[in-house]
């Protein structure tokens, strides 16, 4: 079976932000505003959706109309792509009410974003065959310059059926959120060299097949429940090019990042795994002398794959933009590495 790719965003398309997981407090609305005046500039159409700016107990609305509303977006003719303000802690209880087999007969639409949004966009790919992204959330596009990967959703949801585009690793990352959050609408602060790394050393490495990921708090969720659907999207779909997994942590220390990937790998996540690009980690911390390369070498090395580490994904900006589904092939050369995906 194949990847189905959703229709190329053109200008005066329209992007659709509903907030399935955690809503936007007032204190932050600003966010919200900024990026729309952001991307309006830059030639598109913004619909905020009812559970954008409300927020409660940790959630935007309740989850019959967070479910109801990203329903009625993937629904809309209107709406080319679907992008959540930002994350949060709960999207998996919309999961259970989501009609998925009346998105599996719609045409396929973009959602963008991560963190608890990947919740989403995993489940969407791996149960639709429909392809999602990995990346930039709305609320992030409130920065009046974007930077250089940010700036890449534009170009890669603008792909064709067909087409290719590579990205590359950045110059700079962001060691901390706290300028962000005591400056918001400002921008990321890129105050750190990015550095590419091998789990094994390795000056070069190029590995290929077709991506799949997210956040690893928010993915563990999903093993073993009607909502996983790895091994048959895997058999369905990758199964002559094998499978590239995308992954990244936040508030993980190196135990908990070990039991989830080792609940993944009990439950067969890693059949036909052809390498592993692992993001930046976020909010972490070694247990003991236990750490993250401990744990990835453990899970990965009976595998004898490709494993880079501190790739440009996930919680510790800035991140090129994944697509969940698309052939890809990931190049890296002593500390620096591009991705190159193909929409076929």
């Amino acid at each position: 079976m194949k990847i189905k790719y959703p229709s190329s965003l053109k200008l005066n398309s329209c992007i659709g932000v509903t907030a399935p997981s955690s809503g936007v407090e007032e204190s932050l609305h600003i966010l919200v505003d900024e990026a729309r005046l952001q991307v309006e500039d830059k030639g598109f159409k913004v619909l905020i959706g009812e559970t954008v700016l409300t927020q409660d107990k940790g959630r935007s609305a309740s989850k019959e109309k967070r479910a109801e509303e990203l329903m009625a977006f993937f629904q809309d003719d209107r709406i080319s792509v679907i992008m959540p303000p930002w994350g949060g802690s709960f999207a998996m209880e919309i999961l259970p009410i989501i009609d998925w087999n009346k998105l599996k007969e719609s045409k396929p639409k973009w959602m963008l974003g991560y963190s608890d949004i990947s919740t989403l966009n995993f489940a969407y790919t791996t149960i639709t065959g429909h392809a999602s992204a990995h990346g930039v959330n709305f609320t992030e596009l409130s920065a009046p310059e974007w930077d250089e990967l940010s700036s890449k959703w534009i170009e890669v949801l603008s792909c064709c059926e067909n087409e290719e585009i590579t990205q590359y690793s950045s110059e700079k990352y962001q060691s901390s959120w706290d300028k962000v959050y005591s400056n918001p609408a400002k921008g990321f602060y890129l105050d750190s060299q990015t550095e590419w790394k091998t789990l094994n050393n390795e000056d070069e490495v190029t590995f290929s097949g077709r991506l799949i990921g997210g956040c690893v708090s928010t993915l563990q969720v999903l093993v073993g429940t009607p909502f996983d659907n790895v091994n048959n999207f895997v058999n369905q779909y990758c199964h002559d090019e094998g499978v590239i997994w995308y992954l990244e942590s936040v508030g993980m220390d190196a135990a908990k990042i070990y039991r989830a990937l080792w609940q993944m790998q009990e439950n067969n996540w890693f059949v036909n795994i052809k390498g592993v690009l692992f993001g930046r980690a976020s909010g972490y911390k070694d247990i003991g002398d236990f750490t993250l390369t401990d744990a990835l070498k453990v899970i990965f090395e009976r595998f004898n794959i490709p494993v880079i580490l501190d790739a440009d994904v996930g919680h510790t900006p800035p991140q090129n933009i994944l697509v969940n589904g698309a052939y890809t092939t990931v190049k890296y050369i002593k500390g620096k590495g591009s991705v190159t995906m193909k929409f076929i």
